[in-house]
């Protein structure tokens, strides 16, 4: 077995110990940190998604095989900077104004992470504002809502006008979802994707970001 396939293998496995190893050693063999990246950790990560979606596999699984792409992919970080190698696209996310919930919101970063998207996680109860200041600040592709509560989701139509009012609502997609937020909502709130779950979202904003 290649020892990409090794890293692969035991990401899925959640072994974040031995993951950090086999990408150090990787490194030390002189393999560019990009093909360890993109075909060690994230296909790793990738076939977790897919089993997520199946329901092969559950929220823990996500949790410790994530933590083990952490490992890895703090090795890589300062090697595929200094090579000027870039996210796939960039993703405002967070939880709306008023919602403290944050594990489907955590769930929807690692997925976007393990897809090679650069992810900026403002955390719960984010304010229109914050959403909208940061998206403009970083250029970001996507801003990206969660809402738990059936109080709270509204905050999202406050989150499109904010961007609208900024003068960047024809420059984002908004992707949307939680418990209660549903395709019909999305429509009237006026975003421009909605997905039931942490892996949809992360293929549809790999999409977004490739238009």
């Amino acid at each position: 077995m290649s020892i990409l396939m090794e890293i692969s293998q035991n990401l899925q496995n959640g072994k974040a110990k031995v993951v950090k190893e086999l990408v150090q050693k990787a490194i030390d063999d002189g393999m560019g940190a990009e093909t360890i990246l993109k075909e060690g950790l994230l296909h790793g990560m990738g076939i977790i998604g897919e089993k997520f979606k199946k329901d092969e596999v559950y929220v823990p699984d996500v949790l410790i095989a994530a933590r083990a792409m952490n490992a890895g992919s703090e090795l890589l970080k300062p090697l595929l900077a200094s090579s000027g190698v870039k996210a796939t696209g960039k993703v405002v996310l967070g939880t709306v104004a008023g919602d403290l919930h944050d594990i489907g919101k955590n769930l929807v970063r690692m997925m976007m992470e393990g897809k090679g998207l650069e992810v900026i996680d403002l955390g719960i109860d984010v304010s229109a504002e914050k959403f909208v200041e940061t998206a403009i600040r970083e250029n970001a592709q996507i801003i990206a809502c969660s809402a738990l509560l059936t109080t709270t989701m509204n905050e999202i139509q406050n989150v499109i006008d904010a961007a609208v009012k900024a003068g960047i609502r024809d420059k984002i997609t908004f992707m949307i979802g939680g418990a209660p937020v549903t395709e019909s909502f999305a429509k009237q709130v006026g975003a421009d994707i909605y997905t039931p779950d942490a892996a949809s979202a992360a293929d549809e904003a790999v999409k977004a970001c490739s238009c």
